[in-house]
């Protein structure tokens, strides 16, 4: 239950960011026949920031559950395209097919169950931004965002999966420099969206939050016993993808794939299999407590 000082702290926020918006808003007014500027309620413009989405992103299947109105999960298969990700130790794969597989067989997992629906943010090798990726979990009203990656590190001894949480500040300098490199992959330069929308939509990032810490945590009760994890398997900070999703998101670090072990069992449909039903498991009691 939320705490009545944290609920008047967030209307103080909210009241404020207005306020902010609305004195942004009468400086930077265009005047007559500019094109460009802020809008207001019901006012017809004739130009705006837009922002081109890849084909996928309107490509989108959904699995549908066995009982109608149930909860989706995007899933987010890192990488792709042009951006192959990190290498294997072996040589053998690259990150980007690694987690495709993952994703695809996490889906026939779910699917198999049928108590979730299911969306792919790509179902190929497919290059997308890390808007684009949010932009389908938001478009398609997300309960859930997993995004799926195969960590890599100097350190070719590091090995075991990671469920990394969204936070404001980062729980290690491991953790932020991933969330650096991450936010760096495939980003897209845009002037700041100013918008009421998505004002209130960062300042209900921030109650996703705990949401997010509490999946992080549900995937790695589940996966103990049966999926090799970090010390200290719950880690956090300002992962873009996390936050943009609009839906509270977890990047699940399934291993890594510059040590040979470790990719070794990412290519072992069995052992992989461990790390998909662990997964599963955690999407569906999630999606419950939040339903």
């Amino acid at each position: 239950m939320r705490r009545p000082s944290a609920r008047i702290s967030l209307i103080a926020v909210i009241v404020l960011g207005l306020v902010a918006l609305a004195a942004a808003w009468a400086l930077t007014r265009k005047a007559p026949g500019d094109e460009l500027g802020f809008a207001v309620a019901g006012e017809a413009r004739r130009g705006g920031l837009s922002l081109a989405l890849a084909p996928a992103v309107a490509d989108v299947a959904i699995t549908e559950a066995r009982t109608p109105g149930r909860p989706l999960v995007v899933i987010d298969p890192g990488h792709g395209g042009k951006d192959g990700g990190a290498p294997g130790a072996s040589g053998k794969a690259r990150e980007k097919d690694v987690t495709l597989l993952i994703a695809r067989e996490l889906r026939e997992e779910l699917a198999k169950r049928g108590r979730i629906r299911i969306a792919l943010t790509r179902d190929g090798d497919t290059f997308l931004t890390l808007e684009e990726r949010a932009a389908i979990a938001r478009r398609l009203g997300a309960a859930l965002f997993v995004a799926i990656h195969a960590d890599s590190a100097p350190n070719a001894q590091a090995r075991g999966a990671t469920a990394y949480s969204l936070s404001e500040v980062a729980s290690d300098a491991d953790a932020e420099m991933l969330a650096e490199r991450q936010n760096g992959e495939g980003a897209v330069a845009s002037a700041p969206d100013a918008s009421l929308r998505a004002l209130l939509s960062d300042l209900a990032t921030r109650d996703e939050m705990d949401a997010s810490a509490d999946f992080a945590l549900r995937i790695i009760r589940e996966g103990r016993g049966t999926v090799l994890l970090r010390p200290e398997p719950h880690r956090f900070a300002s992962f873009r993808v996390l936050r943009r999703s609009g839906a509270p998101a977890v990047l699940f670090e399934a291993g890594y794939m510059s040590n040979a072990d470790d990719e070794a069992t990412l290519l072992d449909p069995v052992k992989r299999g461990q790390i998909v039903k662990a997964l599963a498991r955690a999407v569906e009691a999630q999606a419950a407590v939040g339903r």
